[in-house]
């Protein structure tokens, strides 16, 4: 019994709790024994048992409510932090080039999130582009994603082959990620030459609206974490004015209705071409607007949310 008490009974204060208890019992034997002998008990007996219990029961767990709350305050403080440490990993602007607009957009579904994305510009005319998303959410998908943020820095020489950038995120983050995969994604734009390269690891596909259609673009290795060393394919994409791209996490599709129906490509892309002619900030607020009126009014965000919407400028 000590054993188990110890084990279980973890409440402070127990041997209040173990008094009042056994005042109790002893209240209910003596009335339930002294009434079918016909003795008479003061009514004051058949309640005064009761409340030494709910006191004690009261006397014990008042400490730990404010134990409890204390703790929670703690971790709430904690990932109030953990949210600044996030945020401030994450461009605090988009990068202002000559013919590019661009807008991000970052939801995420928790206080902190295992999305990522940052841009890599190298002057007015070319930039790089990395859209990531760690499995699993929270803190731990979090940690990875602060991770990919450093290991960035030392692929930025390379940013104009995006084989190799996702070759040596890959090889640095393999050695440290153990449950969690990544993909990811990499774009790389030059306006001056026209031209566009994109590999990805495991991720959505790169989507470009022209000419009133929507393409998918795919050019997939696998997620980061499973080797360390792979090899990714590289896509040259021409660019044209008025060409407009599309880079996300799987977020912005997979939300589902009422109905189990997931948003889906159909639904973006019907979004996409409803709104072709709105600038990229507007193209933006608009999906993710549709993207909640889509799920129930009671289901929560289900997934981080990252999307990057990138116009090439008529005049480029």
């Amino acid at each position: 019994m000590p054993r188990l008490s110890n084990k279980f009974l973890i409440l402070p204060n127990r041997g209040v709790l173990a008094v009042g208890t056994f005042l109790f019992a002893i209240e209910a034997l003596y009335v339930n024994l002294s009434r079918p002998l016909g003795y008479q008990t003061p009514h004051i007996l058949d309640s005064l048992g009761f409340a030494v219990l709910l006191f004690s029961l009261g006397y014990v767990a008042v400490p730990n409510i404010f134990a409890s709350e204390r703790r929670l305050l703690s971790i709430e403080n904690e990932l109030a932090i953990a949210r600044e440490i996030q945020n401030s990993i994450l461009p605090s602007s988009s990068p202002g080039l000559k013919n590019l607009r661009i807008t991000a957009a970052y939801r995420p579904m928790t206080a902190v999130a295992g999305d990522f994305y940052d841009f890599i510009p190298i002057d007015q005319s070319r930039v790089g582009l990395l859209v990531a998303d760690v499995s699993g959410h929270g803190v731990p998908a979090a940690l990875i994603a602060a991770m990919i943020k450093v290991a960035l820095q030392s692929v930025v020489p390379c940013a104009q082959d995006p084989g190799a950038v996702l070759h040596e995120l890959n090889r640095i983050l393999s050695t440290q990620l153990h449950v969690q995969v990544v993909t990811a994604a990499y774009l790389w734009l030059d306006t001056e030459t026209r031209k566009a390269l994109y590999s990805a690891a495991g991720h959505p596909p790169l989507l470009r609206w022209r000419g009133g259609k929507l393409e998918r673009i795919e050019s997939n290795g696998l997620v980061f974490g499973v080797m360390p060393e792979l090899e990714y394919p590289v896509c040259n994409i021409p660019i044209n004015p008025g060409d407009r791209f599309l880079l996300y996490t799987d977020g912005l599709i997979e939300p589902e209705n009422a109905h189990g129906d997931s948003f889906g490509d159909c639904k973006l892309e019907e979004v996409v071409r409803n709104n072709q002619s709105c600038p990229p900030a507007e193209l933006v607020d608009q999906l993710l607007f549709e993207i909640r009126h889509w799920q129930a009014a009671s289901t929560t965000q289900q997934d981080d949310i990252t999307l990057i919407v990138i116009d090439v400028c008529p005049e480029c």
